[in-house]
This record gives C-alpha cells, sequence and structure tokens, in this order.
C-alpha cells in the first residue's frame, strides 16, 4: 500500500489502525499524522516512522484523509480542511457523524466514506462496517476497506442508517461482552473458584467459543444445542437464562443502543 495517507487525530483508534498498516506493509514515510497533543506524539514518535504534524496547516495531506478525531471535534477540523480536500478520499472513524452532515462541513465534499469499527481494533481482531455514498468509486472504497481491514475484519452496508445498528451491536457488543464475562466471573467466585482461576475460565471460554464459532462456519444455535445435552448440567443452566430473560434483554439492549446512536446523529448534525 503505497497511496499517501494523513490521519487527523492520533488517538488510540489511529495508533490501532497505523500498527496494523505497519504490520501489512506499508511504508511509514507515506503516513502522516496531525494531532497537537503531546500523548500523540509521545506515543507515535519513533514508532512506525510516520510524519507528526500539530496542525492542519502545515499538514500535507496525503490521497486519503482518516478523520479519527472526537465527533463533537469534526465540524471544526472539517471547516479548517475544506479548502484543501480536494478530490481526496475522505474515510471518517468518528462515531455518529453522518454522511450529508460532514458533506456539509466539508463545503459540498462527497467523497467520503464513513466507518464504525470496535475496540478489539487495538488488538488487531476487530470488525468495521463501513458505508460510501455514490460519489465514491470502486477505487475508493477498495482502499478504505483495505485500510480498515488491517486491524480486522471489514463488511459493507447498503444503507447509511444501518451503521446505527451496527453501532449497537458491535460498537457496543464488546461492553455487552465484558459485562457477562463480569458476570460469569463473579459467579465462578461465588461457587468457591479462586479469582485467578475464576476469570482464566471466564475469559477462555469465550475466546475458545468465539474461536469455534468463527472456525467451524456452523451456526450458534448449532454449536450450542451440541453442546447441551439432554437432561444435562448445560441445558439446565440454558433454561435458566431463559428463564431470566436473558434473550430478550440483549434485544433491548440493542435496540436501546441504537436509539442513542440515531439520537447522536441528530444532536451532531444539529448545528448549521
Amino acid at each position: 500500500m503505497t497511496d499517501s495517507i494523513t490521519f487527523i487525530g492520533g488517538g488510540n483508534m489511529a495508533t490501532a489502525i497505523i500498527a496494523g498498516l505497519a504490520g501489512k506493509g506499508a511504508a511509514g514515510e507515506h503516513i502522516e499524522v496531525v494531532d497537537p497533543s503531546d500523548d500523540a506524539h509521545g506515543r507515535l514518535a519513533g514508532r512506525f516512522g510516520v510524519t507528526l504534524r500539530r496542525d492542519l496547516a502545515h499538514a500535507h495531506l496525503g490521497r486519503t484523509v482518516i478523520l479519527a478525531v472526537k465527533p463533537q471535534q469534526l465540524k471544526g477540523v472539517a471547516a479548517e480542511l475544506a479548502p484543501r480536500i480536494g478530490d481526496r478520499l475522505v474515510v471518517s472513524v468518528a462515531a455518529g457523524v453522518r454522511v450529508a452532515d460532514l458533506t456539509r462541513w466539508l463545503g459540498g465534499h462527497e467523497r467520503i466514506v464513513r466507518t464504525m469499527p470496535n475496540t478489539p481494533a487495538m488488538v488487531g481482531a476487530g470488525i468495521t462496517a463501513l458505508y460510501a455514498g455514490p460519489q465514491v468509486d470502486g477505487a475508493g472504497r477498495s482502499r478504505a476497506e483495505a485500510i480498515l481491514r488491517a486491524v480486522g475484519t471489514a463488511v459493507w452496508v447498503p444503507e447509511e442508517k444501518q451503521l446505527d445498528a451496527v453501532t449497537a451491536v458491535s460498537g457496543s457488543g464488546p461492553a455487552y461482552v465484558f459485562y457477562f464475562m463480569e458476570a460469569l466471573e463473579a459467579a465462578a467466585g461465588r461457587e468457591g473458584l479462586a479469582p485467578e482461576v475464576a476469570r482464566q475460565l471466564a475469559l477462555q471460554t469465550f475466546v475458545g467459543a468465539a474461536r469455534l464459532a468463527l472456525e467451524s462456519g456452523e451456526e450458534p444455535a448449532t454449536l450450542r444445542e451440541r453442546v447441551t445435552s439432554k437432561g444435562g448440567t448445560t441445558e439446565r443452566g440454558v433454561v435458566a437464562l431463559e428463564s431470566a430473560g436473558v434473550r430478550e434483554a440483549v434485544a433491548q439492549a440493542v435496540a436501546a443502543a441504537r436509539r442513542r446512536s440515531e439520537e447522536l446523529g441528530d444532536e451532531l448534525g444539529a448545528t448549521p
């Protein structure tokens, strides 16, 4: 990957993507990072060979610009970027900011890909959903996908509004998984297992089950049925989960997160 890339924002997600790109052979000399904070410069200085800038005024701007600032900062960044954006591909990893609003802030620029990565990207195990408007050609879509695949899997959604559901499932999803890990670890402790044993059992069970689901290619329901022997211990536990309404609680959590994602999009785009 030799095309030049400028990251505006050098936080954790930008750092993860840069590390992923470096791991796939991208040369640091083709990557520029714009961030005023000492923290970002301290984290990236001397790593990957990237060029660091403190402000946009001194940025050269690559052929692809990655917007990796906080959503609340994006309007100001876009206003400063607008006079220089030209025909560059813009890839946004800022949660909640819709393409129409970003286009407006960028003075009408429409070559925008909006993405929703998740935090496992920090360890190269993320999944990112991408949406591109009609003004992004096949080459632009391929370019954006290649960048996000540096930190895991990538999928496309045909409608931007589906990113709200994506946010609720995979964006917020790691928190649901960590919540269940906490609960399983706590339950193990209540059954008398030592804390270090309880944690190892809970975490590795999630790692192993997820890997089995991915590598087997079978439906989670099929895998669950296979391990749930009639009259056995697992069946008793699953029945308890069903009786407690865990499945419906998960659906409610996703719906609540999706609604909040829609609200945030409205709030972020409300400013002229």
